[in-house]
Formats: C-alpha cells, sequence, structure tokens
C-alpha cells in the first residue's frame, strides 16, 4: 500500500525547492539518477527543463511513468 505524499526538499541550480511525491515514486527517482549516473536534483532539473504545463511533482511522476514505460517496450521488442 503506497502512504501518503512526503515533502522533499533541494537545490537545484542554486534555488530551493521542494516537491511532494509518494516514496516509492522518489525510490524510482534515486534508482534512474543512479542508472543515468547524475545527482536526483540535477535529473529534477532536467524534468523542469521540459515540463511546462504541470507542478515539478506532477512532471517528475509523468517523467518515470514514462521513462518505465520507454524501458518495458524496449525489453518486450528485444
Amino acid at each position: 500500500m503506497i502512504k501518503g505524499n512526503r515533502k522533499y526538499s533541494l537545490t537545484i541550480k542554486r534555488h530551493r525547492t521542494s516537491i511532494s511525491l509518494e516514496e516509492p515514486f522518489y525510490e524510482a527517482l534515486n534508482e534512474v539518477a543512479s542508472e543515468l549516473q547524475i545527482s536526483v536534483p540535477e535529473l529534477i532539473g532536467d524534468i523542469d527543463k521540459e515540463s511546462r504545463e504541470t507542478g515539478l511533482s506532477s512532471a517528475v511522476r509523468l517523467f518515470l511513468l514514462d521513462y518505465y514505460r520507454t524501458r518495458a517496450a524496449r525489453n518486450s521488442s528485444g
């Protein structure tokens, strides 16, 4: 069972911000950042640059959904 949101504070390009994510999303965010060999703040900064229509927390969730869907599609076709 997924518990409620937790607020995570971080600095992106010298700007303090926070996101609210459920723990599994934050764990997935750490996994993806590790796979890409970048820090979580760097990854969130990249996501923030690309997201213009949603809040940052939603943008992170949508990024993770797309990331894992793309991975699943590659794995099922190969």
